[in-house]
């Protein structure tokens, strides 16, 4: 087997509220983010870099988003975080600025390049990435057409066939599509946003999607439903030759707090 080029973990949606204590659908979400990262390091003593794949808050605010920085910094790994919906993105960059926990768009490590995308549409659930994302894309692509790439956006492209979550797939997914496969160094997509692991291929394509660090969707539900599944992360692997390894871990337990009836969030 190649040599290992990366270990890559993978944290999203983490929903993190204005205090520390507060509840989302019964469940505090800070609670989970910081239970996540515990069993990310006892699992993996040595990882290369985190990707936060957006919704970091659930109601953007300063504390918040320092209280994330200040967690993120503590692992002593560099961190990629790229926004959500429900992310103010603005206020992300004022607060993620140091040596280990930043909005880095083009990062090179070893033999791979990481792009971070923002699908982010103002006032609205859906992604779109706009012409100026799609040109940094095709940029940043050109610039390095033999170096093997992973892109990491929150929104999902390809349908997760629940009807109700689908509705909020990026609206240009073909155009994005049709981008990356002009690009064969693009191996792995990674996206958030879905809150249900996902590993599919589009063409050449691996696409993943991880689950949140708080509470999960069911999958190929018609409408919005709350999964029992716990809390987890993404361990992705990037070999020096392309190749990639994965997997997704959840902490053991139950949520007995979460309200499973909930019509929303």
């Amino acid at each position: 087997m190649s040599k290992v080029a990366l270990s890559v973990l993978q944290i999203t949606d983490l929903h993190i509220l204005p205090e520390s204590e507060n509840t989302l659908l019964g469940i505090k979400t800070e609670h989970y983010f910081h239970a996540v990262l515990n069993l990310a390091f006892a699992n993996h003593n040595q990882y290369d870099l985190i990707i936060v794949t957006g919704d970091l808050a659930q109601e953007p605010c300063l504390s918040s988003y320092q209280r994330i920085r200040d967690r993120l910094t503590q692992t002593n790994v560099p961190s990629i975080c790229l926004p959500g919906n429900h992310d103010d993105y603005e206020l992300m960059n004022q607060v993620f600025n140091n040596d280990f926990v930043n909005c880095e768009k083009q990062v090179l490590v070893n033999e791979w390049q990481i792009i971070s995308l923002n699908s982010q549409v103002i006032g609205a659930s859906s992604g779109y990435v706009d012409i100026p994302e799609l040109a940094f894309l095709k940029t940043c692509l050109k610039q390095y057409p033999n170096t093997h790439t992973l892109i990491a956006i929150h929104h999902h492209f390809i349908p997760s066939h629940s009807p109700w979550l689908d509705t909020m797939i990026i609206k240009n997914a073909d155009e994005f599509i049709e981008t990356i496969k002009q690009h064969p160094q693009v191996k792995l997509v990674t996206t958030g946003h879905v809150h249900q692991e996902i590993d599919s291929y589009e063409g050449h394509e691996r696409i993943l999607g991880t689950p949140s660090t708080c509470f999960q969707f069911m999958p190929l539900s018609a409408s919005f439903s709350i999964d029992s599944k716990m809390p987890g992360y993404r361990h992705v692997t990037l070999y020096e030759n392309g190749t990639i390894d994965t997997q997704v871990y959840r902490i053991d337990g139950a949520l007995h707090e979460l309200d499973a009836n909930a019509l929303g969030y």
